[in-house]
């Protein structure tokens, strides 16, 4: 299968401040990919570089086998970008702004719009500012669709949206990309909505990269393990069985991609009493924040 987005080795600096280092991963054509991290790791920078819009300090990005900013205008024409806030004209009605973005795509589907639109159960007629925040995703939305782009590339989506219209934007993506083979590049702050979404995904920390890897993986693989412990003021160090650790009163939780018997061994080793040990089911969002941290 054939990478429609290939990351080599980026590297990125604002003033002397370090956002990634040799950042690296590919998106394949088909997928659907996230791109996951806590504020101010990079995820908005990353789709910047990957657009254009930026250039890295070293390293390159690919769209479609072309530089990224260096794009030509038919591998432009390829790509739906919707970009954080929703930005549209609010003073045009719902068939205005269709029928005004129409002239700049030769390959326009309307009926792709105007589907949504019926879910929406919105007029035609109806001006987009007297369209709450939500109905205004979805115009965006809409309009991206009924380009007919290859990839399309979702910056943070769900600013604004309440859980409602977060559902609805989720499964009529999931559907539209499954009927129509596209590829999706998507960052969120709401990680409990991708994960019946995602194929893929990469987790970014504050300078590096904690983790690329199927979702299905992730979930099956990395664990949460709780006990009881004795000691008031535990304190566990990161090392390659223990990814991350927290305690609330005599509480420990502690995440590991290791099994049962590794951790407990790792616990024994460093002469850490613990009663009640046991495996805990996790969410994409449990996991998430096991691995980078709540704070």
């Amino acid at each position: 299968m054939n990478n429609v987005v290939e990351i080599k080795n980026l590297t990125h600096y604002y003033g002397k401040r370090l956002i990634f280092e040799n950042l690296s991963f590919n998106i394949r054509e088909g997928s659907i990919f996230g791109l996951l991290g806590k504020n101010g790791t990079g995820k908005t920078t990353t789709i910047n570089i990957l657009n254009g819009f930026l250039r890295p300090k070293s390293g390159q990005c690919l769209m479609f086998g072309e530089d990224s900013y260096s794009l030509s205008p038919a591998t432009k024409a390829r790509v739906g970008f919707l970009i954080e806030g929703h930005v549209q004209y609010s003073f045009m009605t719902i068939s205005q702004i269709e029928k005004y973005y129409a002239a700049f795509y030769p390959k326009w589907k309307k009926e792709a719009y105007y589907e949504l639109m019926s879910k929406l159960s919105v007029a035609e007629g109806q001006k987009l500012s007297k369209m709450s925040c939500g109905q205004r995703s979805q115009v965006a939305l809409g309009l991206i669709l009924a380009q007919d782009p290859d990839l399309l590339i979702l910056d943070d989506y769900s600013m604004g949206l309440d859980a409602g219209y977060r559902r609805l934007f989720i499964d009529y993506l999931t559907e539209y990309a499954k009927a129509e083979n596209k590829t999706i590049f998507i960052t969120s702050h709401i990680i409990q909505d991708l994960e019946n979404f995602l194929d893929e995904c990469i987790v970014l920390d504050y300078r590096s990269v904690l983790l690329t890897m199927p979702i299905k993986e992730f979930l099956a693989t990395f664990k949460q393990f709780k006990f009881d412990s004795a000691h008031p003021h535990l304190t566990l160090e990161k090392d390659p069985v223990i990814k991350s650790f927290e305690m609330v009163k005599n509480k420990v939780s502690v995440y590991s991609f290791s099994n049962e018997e590794e951790v407990k061994n790792n616990l024994t080793a460093k002469n850490i009493a613990f009663t009640n040990f046991h495996q805990e089911p996790m969410s994409l969002e449990d996991a998430f924040i096991g691995l980078t941290g709540k704070y």
